[in-house]
């Protein structure tokens, strides 16, 4: 079968898309036939191990010192079983299904194994490649906004909202009843207008945060984002949801004068059936800006990387 390495840690030229076994399920994995897989920042991080240092000397350990080990691309996926083993229950062969790779990812190949600990069934009503967005994007969307406990009328600041979780971010608060405002570059400003945004923000033409608004939940999903302006932008009695967070911003938010909530999202069969139901519904749409045939992985990764990518970036595998 065809496979994503990571060759070595670096830039996009370290992917090869190589000939390798197919993998044999152990008795608590399913084998999946992969017909659509995604890539995602993280994915681009994790191959550059571009990471901040503090997750960079664990992930190395993890995945490999100098370079890693056996690794192959990609994090989320949506296929069909085309195996199981003798201990698996929850799945049966031709069951199409969707979620990640876990810690070892392997999505970005023509087949993976996996525990199927991190899946669910795939409404038939929903194609595989928009399935293959929901793993990652919709549920760390989900289950931040969750925490918030929106309610109708409030107001909600989405930063980054152009992005793989902005995006759901942006329906998912519309979803709950909020007045929503996105801020990304202007070349997805219409993009985020049509997915129901009530007001768009040009960061690159205007500082919003000296405009004197002030919202009831911030969702900041940009790693550098300033933490004492964010943190202004938020009423009193407001949230700060930090998506992506530093060790320095996790300790300055048990000392804030407002509520601050960091968390780490995991990938639950509950909420990825749930959010499927929205897609379903049609109560939100998974954003695709391009897709990329395998054998192309390394232009996926390139167009990732120059923050043109509105919404997600599909890696079209079987028919």
């Amino acid at each position: 079968m065809k496979a994503t390495i990571v060759t070595r840690y670096g830039p996009p030229e370290v992917l090869e898309v190589r000939e390798v076994e197919k993998p044999i399920p152990k008795d608590n994995e399913v084998l999946i036939k992969v017909y659509a897989s995604t890539v995602i920042m993280g994915d681009c991080e994790i191959r550059g191990m571009s990471l901040p240092l503090w997750t960079r000397i664990p992930l190395r350990l993890f995945m490999g010192i100098s370079k890693p080990r056996k690794l192959v691309a990609g994090a989320e996926f949506s296929g069909v079983v085309e195996a199981v083993g003798s201990k698996v229950t929850s799945f049966k062969v031709g069951d199409a299904i969707f979620g990640t790779g876990g810690m070892h990812m392997g999505a970005n190949a023509e087949y993976m194994s996996r525990d199927p600990k991190n899946m669910a069934v795939k409404p038939v009503e929903i194609s595989h490649e928009d399935a293959a967005t929901l793993p990652v994007a919709g549920i760390n969307a989900l289950q931040f906004l969750r925490k918030a406990n929106i309610r109708p009328g409030q107001k909600v600041l989405v930063i980054g909202g152009g992005g793989s979780i902005g995006t759901y971010g942006v329906q998912l608060a519309k979803n709950y009843g909020a007045e929503v405002t996105a801020v990304d570059n202007g070349a997805k400003l219409d993009m985020l207008l049509s997915l129901g945004a009530d007001h768009v923000i040009d960061y690159t033409r205007e500082n919003y945060f000296e405009s004197g608004e002030q919202y009831d939940v911030v969702f900041d999903l940009i790693y550098g984002s300033p933490y004492s302006k964010c943190l202004g932008l938020v009423k009193n009695d407001g949230c700060y949801l930090l998506a992506n967070p530093s060790p320095g911003k996790m300790i300055r938010a048990k000392w804030a004068s407002k509520k601050v909530i960091y968390d780490f999202a995991e990938e639950t069969p509950q909420d990825l059936l749930y959010l499927a139901q929205l897609v379903k519904e049609g109560k939100i749409k998974p954003v695709i800006d391009k897709k990329y045939p395998l054998e192309q992985v390394v232009e996926a990764h390139r167009y990732v990387e120059s923050g043109q990518k509105q919404g997600n970036l599909i890696i079209t595998i079987a028919n």
